[in-house]
């Protein structure tokens, strides 16, 4: 629910009003196309005519003692699984941030960051799964469409 309501938030109201007529022609999909590594979204608009699929590749290290190379496989893949989930919770439903900063004598004494995420992720897939010397990497797409979030 949360995440329809910030998706709701953050679409036009025309792009709301529009999804409301159902078409029988297949829905065009738009690619999530990152520029550079600061992993902004150059289409980040979802609207009624197409789909915005977004991409993202989570990473996970195998554990240094394992019983087997099998079980430092699972393990790395799981949390790139877990890792892939979050960056796309944190694409579709925002990142929470508190910071805090302490200044003595005009001068920072200390300073803290604290993230969160909390959403509900359904229909990701995984594409492509490497592991090299002990670091998996898993490509994972979400496809969102209008109709899901109009329910």
């Amino acid at each position: 629910m949360r995440i329809a309501a910030t998706l709701a938030l953050t679409l036009s109201i025309s792009a709301l009003h529009a999804g409301f007529f159902s078409t029988d022609e297949p829905t065009p999909q738009v690619k999530c196309v990152y520029s550079g590594t600061d992993g902004h979204c150059v289409e980040p608009v979802l609207k009624s005519e197409n789909e915005l699929v977004i991409t993202v590749i989570g990473q996970g290290v195998a554990p240094s003692i394992t019983a087997s190379p099998a079980q430092a496989y699972a393990l790395a893949k799981r949390s790139a699984i877990v890792d892939g989930y979050r960056q796309i919770a944190e694409k579709v439903a925002g990142v929470h941030v508190e910071g805090q900063d302490s200044i003595k004598n005009l001068m920072l004494t200390s300073s803290s960051t604290r993230t969160s995420v909390e959403a509900l992720v359904r229909g990701a897939n995984i594409t492509n799964t490497t592991f090299k010397e002990g670091l998996c990497e898993v490509e994972m797409e979400i496809a969102l469409s209008y109709s899901r979030f109009s329910r």
